[in-house]
């Protein structure tokens, strides 16, 4: 050996490779186990590695590697360290692999035949310090017979683990991670015992509230949220492989659709009934969920150019929405217009002409003077609704008795299907769906209860304001800044439909269709005689007396209210759209 003309590492290396070489791999299957007692590696790993260097020293090896997966589990072979061996023993070949028990290497044995065809492949040996497997029969054999029992091991701790966990969600808790909001925390009880449940987390929770209320109220895009979430400061709660991290938009979707906020728990695709506090009522939900499907199905994008016209101006020519695009000249200059969605989708023969945006505010500013009425048609408004109101109010208590008489119907459902899908006669696909079903129609009996339990006062001051709105609604349109314009076009108008830089239809909303009928009186007296033959309301329907015209096909998106005007079923009967 040239000493002279060699480098220290490269002595070293030398004498490594002429000598009997090893390398080992640890492991453990938990991040809590590799923290154990606040070591950077707890436990387990520095009392593998110390077995492992011993059954080295006693084979006169010298461990040139080491590999370490901490918070992997062996069953799957997909982990980072252990790649890292198998690639190495293709590069450096060497003796020995050395692991403190069979079961450290894999948990099954299509991955444990597979891993030892790899190292066996190298010319490397398996050594176990705590089993005697060798090549010969006896040593295969127990080799077999140990991978087996690390596989049997595996898989039954899965099945009585899934067992505790559906137990527990069965009985509310909640079997994992909570969500934004929410703590996993360990209490004792009183005799001692440690119990894992639920707490509110207070530094997020009345983020998570805000979340919801502020989607629910149709001006706001996730986008937007996670903006105002980020000013905040607000980040989700640091994990062992996780770090605390802003708000992202796909996590503020994800909340959004977890019905967890609404107090209960999901297992394998089931909802349970759970123990934790709800952040949100099922209102609240609800209408969360109806502007998500409507934006869906209306495909407005508010968050790509938004408008506060976005989702209430549509074709004159082909009904489809109009969207918003932003053009530049060769000098720079924008140039902002509405354009027909059906005809750049191709989807309809449309021939809609882009309309400049400054053109369109202008039409409809023009247009709100077409709902405008004077102040002795608002007075004759207001009295007959009052009028109608004290008429049916007698008869209302009957049907807020019996809106609540559905709400408890529908939960005994709901759990008579629980303990149906658990005795086996529901499958899962079914019990899904309804779930589904049933959570939207509580949701409905809910908010039907809540609006039919408003007092004659409340009812009165909601009237003056809608009304009220009516006496002077160009004005005040015109002194509105963008967000409040949006309000008022989506909770007068269903649609307003554009040709030629003008609003050639529009489709009032129900409420005040209801409020500007020119046969108002009429409607509310057929109303006030379905309301004493039917009390209760079986077999109440619509008793409009004239049908609605619909200048285009109903719309399917569901938009903001004006926050000063009650929702449809603030007017009784509810059935009747006021």
């Amino acid at each position: 050996m040239d000493v002279s003309a060699t480098s220290t590492a490269g002595i070293y290396l030398r004498l490594v490779s002429m000598s009997t070489s090893a390398i080992t791999y640890l492991r453990v299957s938990t991040k809590e186990q590799a923290q154990r007692g606040g070591e950077s590696e707890g436990f387990s790993i520095p009392a593998q590695r110390e077995a492992c260097q011993r059954k080295a020293d006693a084979l006169g090896a010298t461990v040139v590697a080491e590999f370490v997966d901490a918070g992997e589990s062996a069953r799957s072979a997909d982990r980072p360290d252990l790649q890292q061996m198998l690639k190495f023993l293709n590069a450096r070949p060497c003796d020995f692999v050395i692991v403190h028990k069979i079961d450290r290497l894999a948990r099954n044995r299509i991955d444990d035949v597979e891993i030892n065809l790899a190292i066996q492949r190298s010319g490397a040996k398996l050594v176990s310090v705590t089993e005697n497997i060798d090549e010969t029969p006896s040593g295969m054999l127990l080799h077999g017979i140990m991978s087996s029992i690390a596989e049997f091991y595996s898989r039954n701790l899965a099945t009585e683990t899934r067992k505790g966990m559906l137990q527990k969600a069965k009985n509310g808790g909640t079997p994992g991670i909570v969500p934004f909001g929410y703590l996993n925390v360990r209490t004792r009880t009183t005799d001692g015992r440690e119990m894992r449940t639920v707490a509110i987390d207070p530094d997020r929770a009345d983020h998570a509230r805000w979340i919801f209320e502020t989607y629910a109220t149709g001006e706001w895009t996730m986008t937007q949220i996670r903006d105002e979430l980020t000013r905040r400061g607000v980040t989700s709660v640091p994990r062992p492989k996780r770090p605390a991290r802003p708000m992202a938009t796909s996590h503020i979707e994800k909340i959004l659709g977890n019905r967890y906020y609404l107090g209960f728990v999901k297992f394998e695709g089931v909802w349970h009934e759970g123990r934790h506090e709800p952040l949100v009522s099922e209102a609240t939900w609800q209408q969360v969920q109806d502007i998500r499907a409507g934006r869906v199905r209306s495909r407005e994008k508010p968050q790509q150019h938004p408008h506060y016209l976005k989702g209430t101006v549509a074709c004159g020519r082909c009904g489809e929405l109009l969207g918003v695009e932003i053009v530049r000249n060769g000098r720079g200059v924008q140039y902002p217009y509405f354009y027909c969605l059906g005809r750049q989708k191709r989807r309809t023969n449309c021939d809609f002409r882009a309309v400049p945006i400054a053109a369109l505010e202008e039409a409809v500013e023009r247009h709100w003077r077409t709902v405008t009425i004077g102040q002795t048609h608002c007075d004759s408004i207001r009295s007959s609704i009052i009028a109608h109101i004290d008429v049916v109010m007698p008869a209302r208590d009957k049907r807020v008795r019996a809106a609540e008489r559905q709400v408890q119907q529908l939960r005994d459902e709901r759990d008579i299907l629980l303990k149906a899908h658990y005795a086996g006669a529901v499958p899962i696909d079914q019990l899904r769906d309804e779930q589904e079903r049933i959570a939207a129609a509580l949701a409905n009996a809910e908010r039907e209860v809540s609006a039919r339990q408003l007092s004659r006062d409340q009812l009165q001051q909601a009237l003056d304001r809608a009304v009220g709105l009516l006496d002077n609604a160009h004005e005040q349109y015109k002194r509105s800044c963008g967000q409040e314009r949006r309000r008022m076009n989506q909770a007068v108008f269903q649609r307003l439909y554009v040709c030629d830089d003008e609003i050639t239809e529009s489709q009032l909303s129900d409420l005040f269709e209801r409020l500007l009928a020119s046969d108002l009186k009429v409607q509310l007296k057929d109303e006030e005689a379905a309301w004493s033959s039917d009390p209760v309301g079986r077999s109440m329907t619509s008793t409009n007396g004239s049908e609605r015209k619909n200048l285009r096909p109903e719309p399917q998106v569901v938009g903001s209210n004006f926050p000063t005007l009650v929702a449809g079923t603030g007017f009784e009967p509810a059935t009747s759209g006021l």
